[in-house]
């Protein structure tokens, strides 16, 4: 008789964080989690969800908003409309050269509007008004202002997430993404923990640049949104 395996942290990061480290920061209902709404947009569920626990993520919710889920491999019932799919990879620590950087800075509260601005100008994935305080934010300024920046996301027990890596256009082609990422790093193995990070499947030249660091590939996985549903009548109304 085999074995049965226990669930990895990083099979469902999302509820490994808000179960854990970011449980303080948990909003609940059933056995549904997520992260306050300016905070991150991850919806956690139950690695098998059944018919409630889509009930309570449509009350947490509201009718007609838009829930991203992360690492859902399970589709929502009828009624939900699936609006945004993306194929991803989830990358490990496996060697990289973690190292601090003389001339990162740690961001703070009253850095949030120019990391709003460099999110807006770069795109590299959810960042919020209160992104920051998920875990230590580190930035590159060039003449006072901030070019690059990267950081700490979901907090799995033991391993922590580098999120929001981005440069300002102005600025790239100088490795300061890869000493951020490094540095990063170097935080968050001084608390014994290790570091992994998502990318898209399609951004082949990050995922090269990841590899390079010493990030290998643990598996593929999914972001994706879904609506939630109306009660029927009110769309008609709108």
């Amino acid at each position: 008789m085999s074995a049965v395996r226990a669930p990895h942290p990083l099979d469902n990061p999302a509820r490994s964080s808000l179960t854990g480290p970011h449980a303080h920061l948990a909003e609940r209902r059933g056995r549904v989690l997520r992260y306050p709404v300016d905070i991150a947009p991850w919806v956690a569920l139950p690695d098998e969800p059944d018919a409630a626990d889509w009930d309570d993520i449509a009350a947490l919710a509201g009718p007609g908003a838009l829930v991203p889920l992360a690492a859902v491999s399970v589709p929502p019932p009828d009624g939900w409309e699936v609006t945004f799919r993306l194929a991803g990879v989830q990358l490990v620590d496996d060697g990289v050269a973690a190292a601090p950087d003389a001339e990162a800075i740690r961001l703070g509260p009253a850095d949030v509007p120019e990391m709003l601005d460099l999110v807006d100008r770069t795109q590299p994935g959810p960042f919020l008004p209160r992104t920051i305080e998920l875990g230590t934010y580190l930035g590159i300024r060039r003449d006072g202002a901030l070019v690059a920046m990267a950081g700490e996301r979901m907090h799995p027990p033991g391993w922590t997430e580098i999120s929001a890596v981005c440069t300002d256009p102005a600025f790239r082609g100088h490795g300061l993404a890869t000493r951020l990422v490094l540095a990063v790093a170097a935080e968050i193995r001084t608390r014994g923990e290790m570091p992994f990070l998502h990318a898209s499947a399609a951004n082949t030249g990050a995922i090269r640049l990841y590899q390079s660091l010493g990030f290998r590939l643990r598996r593929t996985t999914a972001f994706s949104a879904a609506r939630v549903p109306e009660p029927a009548g009110e769309a008609l109304v709108r």
